[in-house]
């Protein structure tokens, strides 16, 4: 029995060694998920968030694969942190085709890796005729409420106030994301500085929302710290729509990607544990 169990830890090894995985899925509690568990969770849900590390290859792979291969059984809309709501009138113009990529280029505010990261999904939402909801608040409206507060949003015109999550917008100064945001950043910071991060979290809950559709799930595309341990949009999407049905996804980085590390357990309801050594793609 003792050479039996011996022969098996050897098998395995070498299986495990011959299969050099990129990454790994695993639940909240800490347990390896295939990710036919993980396609059937995000098809009978209504809002996917998955959580991303904005510079790393394997997340942005399985952002594209995770959509096709829900859109092959359920409608879905897609949207994103990477686009701002005021550009909202661009992405519609570049899926329908009456702009170019460099026109959409040279008239919405993209993020530098957006042909290699996120350009993949835009594409895809046009090929398929679906629709890709610009979510996050325009970085000058957050740079604000950093200064100023919300107070701040108050002075924005009618048609500026479209862009952001209705006013007043609810805060929860001690949930712990903020509250970690404010120790991190050093005794001297202003409270200011969360509410700035708690109004980009409000607003892209505000817009998955407002695009919410019978039998169909809405696949977001965030920075897993937008998402994890169920807060910021996860938090406000509850708020503003109680009954909701969230599954979240975080990405982490590890060396070992046989077990989570203690520190990643509860995060998200699916993990995805990706080789540190991975290429960054910027």
């Amino acid at each position: 029995m003792k050479k039996f169990l011996l022969l098996l830890v050897f098998f395995t090894t070498v299986t495990f060694a011959q299969d050099k995985k990129a990454y790994q899925l695993f639940d909240k509690d800490g347990k390896k998920v295939s990710y036919k568990k993980l396609l059937k969770a995000a098809e009978e849900t209504q809002v996917v968030l998955f959580g991303e590390f904005h510079n790393n290859a394997i997340s942005h792979w399985l952002e594209l694969e995770l959509t096709k291969d829900i859109a092959k059984n359920k409608a879905v809309v897609l949207g994103a942190e990477m686009l701002e709501a005021d550009n909202q009138k661009q992405v519609n113009q570049y899926l329908n085709g009456a702009i170019n990529q460099k026109k959409l280029d040279s008239t919405a505010r993209l993020w530098p890796n957006y042909k290699t990261d996120y350009k993949p999904l835009v594409d895809f939402a046009k090929e398929n005729k679906l629709q890709f909801i610009a979510t996050n608040i325009p970085r000058r409206f957050a740079s604000l409420v950093s200064k100023k507060g919300f107070e701040a949003l108050e002075q924005l015109t009618d048609e500026e106030k479209t862009w952001i999550a209705p006013q007043p917008i609810p805060y929860d100064a001690t949930l712990p994301g903020y509250e970690e945001m404010l120790k991190m950043m050093g005794e001297h910071t202003s409270p200011n500085m969360p509410k700035a991060q708690a109004s980009k979290d409000a607003t892209m809950a505000y817009f998955i929302n407002k695009n919410l559709k019978d039998g169909t799930t809405f696949i977001h595309f965030n920075g897993s710290y937008h998402s994890d341990n169920f807060e910021a949009i996860s938090w406000y999407l509850k708020t503003y729509h109680p009954n909701i049905k969230i599954v979240t996804i975080s990405s982490v980085e590890q060396k070992d990607l046989t077990k989570l590390e203690t520190e990643n357990y509860n995060k998200a309801n699916f993990i995805i544990v990706i080789d540190e050594d991975v290429t960054k793609t910027y």
